[in-house]
């Protein structure tokens, strides 16, 4: 079967030469396709699969072309009318960030995503609409021809609303706000997901989000969650205020990966000795074992696959320092 698979592979090349990690890629998922062929699957669930990928790969090829653009993920209410002040604030968010350079992926529906688009406008706006019986497509900011992807499944349009996102901003919302939200929290808390920065966006006298945090510390009394998890979201209460919080999380911080329990965090300045001694001294769970090490724009330490709230903490830090 392998070489069947393989002389297939090779014949849709045609001239031209995929990655090795492509390759292997593609082979795994003809080799499923065989390995299904042999077992009687129930066909709803293989529909339900083969819809998943579909939604999973049109949102990839979507989002592909402005891979090299920094891009902001916004949730809230669909509810929210025009005349709502969050509505405005919504939408004057939007504005100010697109203008920055950022690009806004929205849901593309009423409410605050009807807002958020408005403010960055159709060539800055990257729509993932979910289709519903009761929500009508695609609102009259987003390019439905060249930046909308619809989904049937609530899972394929998380992922693809939060995946090339390098900012997460929630307007105050309902049920479906809630679950995605808590969806990049456990994302982010987990490492499934890269750092990334949580913001959570309120009126200035709004009560919704403090309300919201009221109820997280009630997880925290009874232990269900740990204090420092808090950490994870900011909330502002102006336009300003939230721009600054994700601009300041990649003031200095650039990426992350992990490679045989050594994290390796590119950084635009990385520390000095002095400073190194200071992370050491104030995390001491990356400085055992071979310790921070500088290798090139690279900080290196210790890291084994947890507490990556530690990590945010540590985020903050080198955020922190001054610039000569």
């Amino acid at each position: 079967m392998t070489d069947q698979v393989d002389e297939f592979l090779r014949s849709l090349h045609d001239g031209y030469a995929p990655s090795p990690e492509r390759e292997e890629l593609l082979r795994e998922i003809l080799v499923r396709i065989v390995e299904l062929s042999k077992v009687d699957s129930n066909a709803a669930d293989l529909r339900i699969a083969l819809t998943a990928l579909n939604e999973l790969l049109e949102a990839s090829t979507l989002f592909a072309t402005w891979r090299d653009r920094p891009k902001v993920t916004v949730f809230g209410s669909a509810r929210t009318k025009a005349d709502h002040p969050l509505y405005e604030m919504a939408r004057a968010f939007a504005e100010a960030i697109a203008e920055r350079g950022w690009m806004l992926v929205s849901g593309a529906g009423p409410g605050i995503m009807e807002a958020s688009s408005k403010g960055s406008g159709p060539s800055n706006t990257l729509g993932v609409n979910i289709e519903l019986p009761f929500e009508q497509g695609a609102n009259e900011f987003i390019d439905v021809d060249k930046m909308h992807v619809a989904m049937n499944f609530f899972f394929t349009r998380k992922v693809a609303l939060t995946r090339a996102s390098q900012a997460i901003v929630a307007f105050p919302g309902g049920v479906g706000t809630m679950d995605e939200l808590f969806e990049i929290l456990t994302l982010v808390h987990t490492g499934k997901t890269d750092p990334t920065p949580i913001v959570l966006v309120d009126l200035p006298d709004g009560t919704f989000w403090r309300r919201w945090l009221d109820f997280m510390d009630v997880l925290v009394r009874d232990a269900y969650i740990d204090d420092v998890d808090i950490a994870l979201v900011s909330l502002c209460t102006s336009i300003d205020g939230a721009i600054e919080e994700i601009e300041h999380f990649y003031r200095n911080y650039v990426s992350l990966s992990v490679v045989d329990g050594r994290a390796q965090m590119r950084l635009r300045r990385v520390p000095d000795a002095h400073q190194i001694s200071e992370l050491s001294e104030r995390f001491p769970s990356f400085s055992s074992g071979r310790g921070f090490r500088v290798h090139a724009d690279t900080l290196e330490f210790d890291f084994d696959g947890r507490n990556y709230v530690t990590l945010r903490l540590l985020i903050d830090e080198v955020n922190s320092w001054s610039f000569p």
